[in-house]
């Protein structure tokens, strides 16, 4: 009969996720990994497979709670400053600058690894479509600009939310991150 875990799963995903991040894949031992997540080697391997198994599940917790901070209770341009303002409010009180595990894990495992270059390919399409979304409805009620199609400014969009999240690795300084915000919402207004 198999022993019972003595962990609690989800934080040791948790753990893992937050090992990933500051740390990222290829710098991460097994034996890091499981002394972050306060288990044993064999533990890890029994529980999640492998480290590849174990970052592709700490990766899809990361895009779960990332996108528990869309606003679901606005429509338009402010949704899309909402979410914008939290991505920075995160972006520039992170001590570690480590900058977005989504992004981090597209330079850094994507290129070599087709199921992890899904994921992340799948999570920002469903960030592309968020923003196309409120684009769309912002048009509809005359608060954006008709001037360009609602999914290219929503990738354009897309472009600013990664280019925030690099920034937020090496300058997590609120007012450059200002400054990109007002000249992007500027574009999507138009001319007044």
């Amino acid at each position: 009969m198999p022993r019972p875990k003595e962990f609690d799963e989800e934080k040791a995903v948790e753990s893992a996720m937050h090992h990933f991040w500051r740390h990222g894949y290829e710098a991460t031992s097994v034996r890091a990994l499981a002394d972050s997540m306060g288990i044993a080697g064999a533990s890890l391997y029994n529980a999640f497979g492998d480290k590849h198994l174990l970052f592709e599940r700490a990766l899809l917790s990361y895009v779960g709670d990332t996108f528990a901070r869309k606003p679901n209770d606005m429509a338009g341009l402010s949704a899309i400053k909402a979410f914008f303002e939290k991505i920075v409010a995160f972006s520039v009180k992170d001590p570690d600058r480590k900058g977005c595990l989504l992004v981090n894990s597209a330079l850094e495992v994507a290129p070599r690894n087709d199921e992890v270059a899904k994921i992340i390919s799948g999570v920002m399409r469903e960030v592309e479509d968020f923003f196309r979304r409120h684009v769309a409805e912002g048009q509809a009620k005359g608060e954006i600009t008709a001037a360009q199609a609602a999914p290219h400014l929503a990738q354009q969009l897309l472009a600013t939310l990664l280019g925030i999240r690099v920034l937020a690795r090496v300058r997590p300084e609120r007012a450059l991150f200002n400054g990109v915000l007002k000249a992007t919402f500027a574009a999507l207004e138009g001319p007044r």
